[in-house]
């Protein structure tokens, strides 16, 4: 099993691993953070390494973060998780049924996504899992979409035409993406998971997808590095 949070480990999601045990959230993964660690897991029956890997996370993470509505497998063949982002400015909330009337406006018949992470860490239900989404053209047949609420800067006073795309994820949301891909990989666990961007065409078939390739900036994030241990 790869190792995603260990002794030395730092970030947003190392202060919620340190949320969910009652401890100083100072974002670093010190020993005081792996011996309670491994008394938790000894609680949990898990493997007593201190080690934050995606068994441990899908029982931490949990408690920190909000229940989605509900969670099926899909009846589709599902080769790809893909993670997206609104495209909205950094702070903005937005709800399910906003994103739904706004894809509507698009001729779709319902909101292209499967599951939304709001702001608060939320993960809300979007389109059935049984249906093909509306989300990466090419790829929507065989895969489930994500997306954050977020990916824009936000400047007063600048054109949202002319914003910059930014990793707005509040530290809630980074923590409830990661528990919902552990639970998603367990469903489907042949399925990689990307970024929007990374389903851009390869123009100079070099075999990488460079910045300067990508159709949009979406997710924002290199999802693809960021989750490449799921």
């Amino acid at each position: 099993m790869a190792v995603i949070y260990k002794l030395g480990s730092r970030g947003p999601v190392v202060k919620q691993i340190q949320g969910a045990l009652h401890l100083i959230q100072d974002g670093i993964f010190g020993s005081l953070t792996r011996e309670t660690l491994i008394q938790w897991q000894k609680e949990h029956e898990l493997t007593p390494d201190g080690i934050a890997g995606p068994a441990t996370l899908a029982k931490l993470l949990p408690v920190v973060t909000k229940n989605i509505l509900h969670m099926n497998k899909s009846r589709r063949v599902i080769t790809d998780i893909v993670i997206h982002c609104t495209a909205s400015r950094e702070g903005q909330a937005m709800t399910v049924e906003q994103i739904r009337a706004d894809h509507k406006k698009n001729g779709w018949s319902d909101i292209g996504y499967h599951y939304v992470v709001l702001l608060d860490g939320t993960i809300a239900n979007g389109r059935d899992v049984d249906l093909i989404g509306a989300h990466v053209s090419g790829h929507n047949a065989h895969s489930i979409g994500v997306a954050y609420v977020g990916g824009l800067e936000d400047k007063p006073g600048v054109a949202y035409s002319r914003l910059k795309a930014k990793d707005t994820r509040t530290d809630r949301q980074k923590a409830a993406l990661l528990s919902l891909l552990i639970d998603l990989k367990k469903m489907y666990p042949d399925a990689k998971i990307s970024g929007h961007r990374d389903f851009s065409p390869d123009k100079n078939n070099n075999g990488i997808i460079e910045p300067q390739e990508w159709i949009k900036s979406c997710p924002s994030f290199d999802a693809k590095t960021e989750y490449k241990h799921l």
